[in-house]
């Protein structure tokens, strides 16, 4: 039979005829229903179904073993896809012809030169590897192979032969400025990155045009909220606007602005401000990984955008109106169908204080709190010069023991009721009217502190002024600091830890083992000489909160701190769950009232900075929204520190991100048609193999026998029993 198909693009009228022949012809001559699957995968080793082997000759293609197997007819299969955009370079398209033609030398069967150069780069891109580094080993790899091979000499040669045409003209566009647009906007530079050609291109590759309608096809509709397609936001899209949701290639946004400094020394002088675009309609397991987020927008220069930055995204803005009034004509290439591309914008995912510049809300000072309002119940503490936020009593039922109590609170009782939050036509009926001024203002700095158990000079919430502070309030009379001739002391409270308790629970962090990629080395971050944690990223304070502090301080501080301090690790440790029990949200909302009643009895009010009230609002976003680990600053944080490495020249850092950005986008997009070749931003297939079900029967490697000592076989037998469900009936 004819096999020039299989040389064709899998988009091709041609190889979809020939798909169907062939498998007419194969099941034809079997009596079975199961014929040997001829694709990349299989290699005529498993049988399949006639689906099974019409899907694997779509996804894998055809394994013809001929020098244009494998990566040649991929490589033409990519020229094939860019080909429509590709059509305003005739010259520059003509070049990726000859070289996805063109072997690597002359008796090279399995690798063109256009398929070595884009696996190449993509070991570069994927470990980082300096321009310096990848220049010696073109210089070596030159010199290993036959004199006839087509491998460039040099970076800038390597660049220009895998440069793409598109790639090659500027990704970013110019904003179109009115006179009065201009009188508005800074001094400053956009970067901006089209979205619309990007959320094309993933819907040409097979793999990533299925993964996009996985929130349609092959989610678990259980009740229980696994993903954002189960929050009530997205439902409430799909039932204001019925034409979108029912299209389940439309897309579901989120947007992430954060500042970084790009020169990665700790000095703040620079900022550099990327705009990172994630996709809610893929797997939970793929939304938040570095090949699907995309980067949309660098707003450049020293200073930070602040209330401005509504300016600085007006492209993207502009984009993102197109896709969802009007849409763009897009084609499925798993579906093999044109369709009308549509998109919305959910939510953003900032810190607090960029959220207050992208949402216009107020976070600092008396109505810091954006759900709060007017209503936040705040104090500015007199010796502290600080903001402090209580009253969280209100939050409790009306019938609640705490409402009535006086002497453990601020000495009154608390009458007043849940402060309703304003609904988004309620704030724009509150700001239509109000002109704001548009510039930088000056601020005056604040310092935050930390580590108030740890009792750290200069970063505890529990001073001296901490201390006045109660007395200002009278609260706590056996707190009030004691003044003497020499000095004044500090009573202890009940929250201190003495330094044998601090030694204690150092050496437990010191000796816990995790599994590898759990946290960062916790060992390095502890000093037992100065006895305080030290250079602790975010993702190690989430850690530390969530599992590993309630072990640490179980045999320090009285049990009724204990108990408060564990309340709130085992609530961020539920909070964070990736599968999470509706009807247990209610009981979770008034868990987290009752534990910062408790920290309020015992603890100063300079330790409840906005940060701490916030927490009784988590429940209600979640309900909202859905799982937290899907709108979390830690993917972003991660993908941060990859770009910040990417800056080769300190004077032009933005330009060397957004040149680093556009080839790793490149290659990857080459990447999804290669075969053997790691994805960049979704880790290595060894390790995906390793976590295969198929590899279930593989054994472990050797235990180390250990015989623990009573007490702690009886401290470890005593921590299951009371963290296992069964016995908590006992318990209670």
């Amino acid at each position: 039979m004819d096999k020039s198909w299989m040389h064709k693009s899998r988009l091709s009228k041609d190889y979809e005829l020939g798909v169907e022949n062939f498998i007419k012809f194969g099941f034809s001559n079997t009596t079975s229903s199961y014929i040997c699957c001829p694709c990349l995968k299989c290699g005529n080793c498993e049988k399949h179904s006639r689906k099974g082997v019409r899907d694997h000759l779509y996804v894998n293609m055809f394994d013809i073993h001929t020098c244009e197997d494998d990566d040649v007819g991929r490589v033409k299969e990519i020229i094939e896809v860019a080909n429509e955009e590709y059509s305003k370079d005739p010259t520059g398209f003509e070049k990726l012809l000859i070289d996805a033609e063109k072997p690597l030398y002359e008796e090279c069967k399995k690798y063109t030169k256009l398929s070595t150069l884009v696996k190449l780069y993509n070991l570069k891109v994927r470990y980082g590897w300096s321009d310096t580094s990848f220049s010696e080993l073109l210089e070596t790899l030159k010199e290993i192979l036959p004199t006839t091979n087509k491998l460039p000499n040099s970076l800038k040669e390597f660049a220009n032969a895998i440069e793409c045409p598109e790639c090659g003209q500027s990704r970013w566009k110019n904003v179109k400025d009115t006179n009065e647009r201009r009188k508005q906007i800074p001094s400053k530079v956009i970067w901006y990155f089209p979205i619309i050609p990007r959320f094309k291109k993933l819907f040409r590759s097979i793999e990533c045009a299925e993964n996009l309608t996985w929130h349609s096809t092959k989610r678990i509709n259980d009740g229980k909220l696994r993903h954002s397609v189960d929050s009530p936001a997205w439902k409430l899209v799909d039932m204001k606007w019925p034409d979108f949701g029912s299209e389940p290639r439309n897309l579901h946004l989120a947007l992430s602005a954060d500042g970084v400094n790009p020169h990665g020394d700790m000095s703040s002088k620079y900022s550099c401000w990327p705009v990172v675009m994630v996709i809610y309609n893929l797997p939970p397991w793929l939304c938040m990984k570095r090949k699907y987020m995309m980067l949309s927008m660098l707003i450049s220069e020293p200073k930070q955008p602040g209330d401005d930055i509504g300016i600085y995204l007006a492209p993207l803005i502009e984009d993102l109106k197109l896709l969802w009034e009007s849409g763009v004509e897009c084609y499925d290439a798993y579906r093999e169908e044109p369709f009308n591309l549509r998109s919305v914008l959910l939510w953003t995912i900032n810190d607090f204080p960029a959220y207050g510049n992208l949402s216009g809300c107020c976070v600092k000072g008396y109505k810091a709190c954006p759900i709060c309002g007017d209503n936040t119940n705040s104090i500015r503490l007199k010796y502290g010069k600080k903001m402090a936020y209580l009253g969280h009593r209100r939050f409790l039922a009306r019938n609640h023991l705490y409402r009535r109590q006086k002497k453990s609170f601020n000495g009154k009782k608390e009458l007043d009721t849940i402060p309703e939050p304003l609904y988004g036509e309620d704030v724009y009926l509150k700001l239509k009217d109000l002109e704001f001024s548009r510039g930088k203002k000056n601020h005056k700095k604040q310092l935050m502190n930390r580590s108030t158990l740890l009792d750290i000079p200069g970063k505890s919430k529990d001073g001296l002024n901490a201390r006045r502070d109660l007395v200002d309030l009278k609260l706590r009379p056996e707190l009030a600091p004691i003044s003497s001739e020499k000095k004044i002391f500090i009573p202890p409270a009940c929250y201190t830890l003495t330094k044998d308790e601090k030694r204690c629970v150092l050496k437990t962090l010191s000796e816990i083992k995790v599994p590898e990629g759990y946290s960062s080395n916790i060992r390095n971050l502890v000093s037992m000489t100065d006895l305080k944690l030290n250079s602790l990223k975010s993702h190690d304070c989430h850690v530390l909160i969530q599992q590993l502090f309630p072990i640490a301080i179980r045999s320090v501080l009285p049990k009724h701190v204990r108990y408060a301090i564990t309340r709130l690790c085992v609530f961020f440790n539920y909070v964070c769950n990736k599968v999470l029990d509706v009807q247990q949200l209610d009981k979770l909302e008034e868990d987290i009232v009752v534990t910062l009643c408790l920290f309020e009895k015992y603890f100063p009010p300079s330790f409840f900075t906005i940060m701490i009230h916030l927490t009784v609002h988590i429940v209600r976003e979640v309900k909202l929204c859905g799982p937290i680990y899907l709108r979390w600053m830690y993917p972003f944080e991660r993908f941060m520190k990859v770009i910040k490495n990417s800056v080769r020249n300190r004077y032009r850092p933005e330009g060397c991100i957004a040149e680093s950005y556009l080839i790793e986008e490149a290659v990857e997009f080459c990447t999804d048609f290669l075969s053997g070749v790691d994805p960049i931003g979704l880790g290595t297939r060894k390790s995906q193999d390793h976590l295969d079900t198929s590899n279930i029967g593989r054994p472990l490697s050797m235990g180390v026998p250990f015989k623990p000592q009573q007490e702690l076989l009886h401290q470890a037998h005593q921590y299951v029993l009371e963290n296992t469900v069964d016995v908590q009936p006992y318990t209670e």
